[in-house]
């Protein structure tokens, strides 16, 4: 298991090959490592999903993993996208966390996501765990 913590777990619009800014913007500044999923479950915001964790097993997101080259200055403006922070027009919308994300079933590595910090309570689930 990797004790790194350069790694991004990505669910929704920075999917790589998404056709936005920010997943352009996370193409030049990390490495593509591969797909994974960790234990959460998926709803629908507006046009974007957001994630909350979950302990059961059997509530995955899947999505991509990401090694990020120049960590400051690459979370500094994702942060700013997610809506971290109480200023501007998202905010608080996302807290970022390090989590255990598998790559394979056996296979852990520590990364960091943008977990859902509102109330899902009136939100579209999206059962399989699949942005796109």
């Amino acid at each position: 298991m990797s004790v790194n913590h350069n790694y991004l777990f990505v669910y929704g619009t920075l999917l790589k090959d998404f056709d936005s800014y920010m997943a352009k913007f996370l193409e030049t500044k990390s490495e593509f490592i591969g797909t994974g999923y960790f234990n959460g479950k998926l709803y629908e915001i507006l046009w974007y999903p957001g994630a909350v964790l979950s302990d059961n097993p059997n509530d995955k997101v899947f999505g991509h993993i990401f090694k990020i080259l120049d960590t400051e200055k690459t979370f500094k403006a994702l942060d700013d996208y997610e809506g971290i922070g109480d200023t501007g027009e998202h905010a608080n919308e996302y807290k970022r966390v390090l989590i255990d994300a598998y790559i394979s079933e056996n296979e852990l590595v520590k990364t960091w996501v943008y977990i859902y910090n509102l109330p899902t309570e009136q939100l579209k689930l999206i059962p399989s765990g699949k942005y796109v």
